[in-house]
């Protein structure tokens, strides 16, 4: 029986997964749902429908943070569960995995040993920087191009990759993501307003109102509970206090974006200057992100066509080529023999 390759994009918030047998694309929210501290209950898009609506005996966790795993059998569970599921998973299949840019070898490693070690018997696993599988994504020849500027807005991290001559230049990877912004809007709404409010609801204040852009006095109207009276309410939240809410994190992006730059090699940096910045990533579709960025940086700033998903569309092409397919590497190899 011919064996399956997939593609494994794993990120904080959701998993994407290229299957080259169905030739089709599928995510998942990366999530799982556990009673009384040891049994699973759900895992996927049933488990997150389940965060901050769960009983106190039921806990949902997100098996990675931070971009690198750190529930480990959590994550293996997750992983062979969404595979198997209506998928026609395949034992013995090959795997790509698009890993971090800016994290030890002993973290990528636990991205290779999460399927190794599973179920799933991997034939072969093999890994390659997720800053190299987007650029590929987006159709850019990344053998040919002599700088890019990749900026990866996640979930719970931003990555920034500077990708040239078919492979990586420089990488730095920031503790700010989306769940940073939503957790700087609850906090604000809390302060200012002694008013309660979950992590959805702040998600959806953010997507709302964006960075820049709109009506400046706009204003949502959010359900919460109001801590002076303890009971539930509603509370009307402007615009202009969840970007200010969001102010310190973009800064501190932009500011880091900047110092990438200035270390960038002379001739990367020209070739940055002439095709931008590229923003990927799901926060990357925050209204008014790229001017913004635009504005502080003074560099041309595009989002990508379909952001969420450039990495997995890299996998997707690099799994069908096998010249691209030479852009990544196998942990087997005798470079990496050493944290077996």
């Amino acid at each position: 029986m011919a064996r399956n390759i997939y593609g494994l994009d794993l990120g904080t918030y959701e998993i994407k997964v290229y299957d080259k047998k169905q030739d089709n694309t599928w995510k998942e929210k990366n999530v799982i749902a556990i009673v009384d501290g040891k049994e699973i209950l759900a895992v996927g898009d049933e488990a997150y429908a389940m965060f901050e609506r769960t009983p106190g005996n039921i806990e949902v966790v997100f098996p990675m943070k931070e971009g690198v795993i750190s529930r480990f059998t959590d994550m293996q569970y997750l992983l062979q569960n969404l595979l198997k599921k209506e998928r026609r998973f395949t034992r013995g299949s090959e795997y790509l995995i698009a890993v971090p840019t800016d994290v030890t070898e002993v973290e990528k490693r636990a991205f290779f040993d999460l399927v190794v070690h599973s179920t799933a018997k991997a034939k072969e696993v093999s890994i390659v920087e997720r800053g190299v599988a987007q650029c590929i994504g987006m159709g850019i020849d990344v053998r040919k191009t002599k700088g890019m500027l990749i900026v990866d807005f996640g979930a719970a991290t931003t990555e920034l990759s500077v990708v040239g001559s078919g492979g990586m230049v420089l990488n730095k990877m920031l503790k700010i993501g989306g769940m940073t912004f939503d957790v700087a809007v609850q906090n604000m709404v809390r302060r200012n307003y002694d008013f309660l409010i979950g992590r959805q609801t702040a998600e959806a204040l953010r997507k709302r109102f964006g960075v820049l852009g709109g009506n400046g006095k706009a204003s949502m109207v959010v359900a919460g509970r109001n801590l002076v009276v303890g009971v539930p309410r509603y509370q009307e939240i402007p615009s202009s206090a969840v970007r200010a809410a969001m102010k310190e994190s973009l800064e501190t992006c932009t500011s880091q974006i900047g110092q990438l730059i200035e270390r960038t090699p002379p001739e990367v940096a020209r070739s940055i200057r002439k095709n931008g910045i590229c923003l990927t990533g799901g926060v990357s579709r925050l209204p008014g992100l790229d001017r913004y960025i635009e504005a502080v940086t003074g560099y041309p700033v595009h989002v990508a066509a379909k952001p969420d998903l450039c990495a997995v569309e890299g996998l997707r092409r690099m799994i069908n080529s096998k010249e691209l397919k030479k852009l990544s590497y196998s942990m087997l190899d005798e470079n990496y023999r050493w944290i077996r």
